[in-house]
């Protein structure tokens, strides 16, 4: 079946872009010679939720310009192609999550198939720092060093190898899904007039500019209090959010005014209502992962702004 832009407007939401120019270059990164300090985890995405589907999947990585060994996987066609040649579309996570999120459901409800099934070649990105993208050329992610970096270097360096590569193996402008912070990574690309030459539309799921709207008490209280608490009083670098210090800031602010923890998941996303139990259920069963808690950052220029999308 052809693809055409407007069915792509009919699986997600299409927003207009503006012009670029890429800070790193997967081209710029492949001559690396050393090899990386952490060895990558035996099974992976591909592995454990697209080929048991019957789809076909490759396991590749993406070295950005200052040293971190990306994870991306690429689903190339669904399971029936014409052979045809396909548009690419890069799947961009949000925070505390990598490329599994968009693979919990049935392949008819899952993102990245849905999009294969119906003409699309679907890379998914895994930002630093996430459980397939622990490695560096020279760092160890048990080395402080390995975290000292915010959402600034994932728009200026991950996020731009990552266009390259696809772009270079496809030899076409990329269309891009981006959910919550992977749709920062675009409007602050956009902003700065980076990634229009390789970057056909993109589709922003809960696109986040400012977080000053954010109305559920545990939010705002987290927004407000976790600069402080979780950098000065913790002295971390990798942000667990499974981690002991985690849940002693997490009682913390339990005890703020209108915080009901006894149902944490609403008190996150304001109220349910159109989940079924068992869909959230095994979205809770998924691993929240680690970040750098430089990612606070999001905090400190965020929250005082008054626009949001």
């Amino acid at each position: 079946m052809a693809v055409t832009l407007a069915s792509f407007c009919l699986l997600v939401v299409v927003a207009a872009l503006g012009p670029h120019r890429p800070y790193a270059s997967i081209r710029s990164s492949l001559g690396h010679k050393r090899a990386a300090a952490a060895a990558a985890p035996a099974v992976g995405i591909c592995a454990s939720s697209v080929l048991v589907y019957g789809y076909q999947c490759q396991e590749l990585q993406v070295t950005t310009q200052d040293g971190y060994i990306l994870s991306l996987q690429r689903i190339p066609e669904g399971r029936h192609s014409n052979g045809t040649k396909k548009p690419p579309v890069l799947i961009q996570h949000g925070l505390l999550v990598d490329g599994v999120t968009w693979l919990l459901n049935s392949p008819d409800r899952n993102l990245p198939l849905i999009l294969a099934d119906n003409g699309f070649d679907v890379w998914i990105a895994n930002t630093r720092g996430t459980r397939f993208s622990r490695r560096h050329t020279s760092m160890d992610p048990s080395d402080p060093k390995f975290w000292n970096w915010s959402w600034d270097e994932l728009v200026a360096f991950d996020l731009p190898a990552v266009f390259d590569f696809v772009y270079s193996k496809t030899g076409q402008k990329v269309n891009y899904v981006g959910h919550s912070l992977g749709t920062l990574f675009a409007l602050a690309s956009l902003s700065d007039g980076k990634l229009v030459d390789q970057m056909k539309s993109a589709a922003l799921l809960s696109p986040i500019a400012y977080l000053s709207h954010m109305n559920t008490a545990l939010g705002v209280a987290a927004a407000k209090a976790f600069v402080g608490e979780i950098t000065t009083l913790f002295g971390l670098a990798e942000f667990n959010p499974k981690g002991e210090p985690v849940a002693q800031f997490l009682n913390a602010l339990c005890v703020y005014p209108g915080v009901d923890c006894y149902d944490l998941l609403e008190a996150v996303t304001g109220i349910i209502s159109h989940f079924s139990l068992s869909l959230i259920i095994n979205y809770l069963a998924a691993k929240l992962l680690t970040t750098s808690v430089n990612l606070s950052d999001l905090r400190e220029k965020l929250l005082p702004q008054f626009f949001h999308c």
